[in-house]
């Protein structure tokens, strides 16, 4: 378990991008993501275009996780800054 007051803490936008850190904060989203789709599958009655808007994001979280493979710490830095800020969001409106 992290500590969220720590500098290290993967949704922390000022943190440092290290490739860990990264990788962290995009399972993050994408695991706020699969909640969410899994909820939306649960509920009654489902709506079918945020269902679609939310597999579209889980999947744009699987491409830029594969992309942080061969990223240069410039590229890092901007999805981890991306993602951190994205997490935020996501965490401020629930699933």
């Amino acid at each position: 378990m992290h500590d969220p007051a720590s500098p290290s803490s993967p949704s922390d936008p000022a943190a440092p991008a290290g490739p860990q850190a990264s990788v962290d904060v995009v399972e993050e989203v994408m695991a706020w993501y699969s909640r969410a789709v899994l909820a939306e599958r649960r509920a009654s009655p489902s709506d079918p275009e945020r269902l679609e808007r939310l597999l579209a994001g889980r999947q744009e979280c699987v491409r830029d996780r594969a992309r942080l493979e061969e990223a240069g710490a410039e590229e890092t830095a901007r999805i981890t800054a991306s993602y951190a800020a994205r997490l935020k969001e996501l965490e401020a409106t629930g699933p």
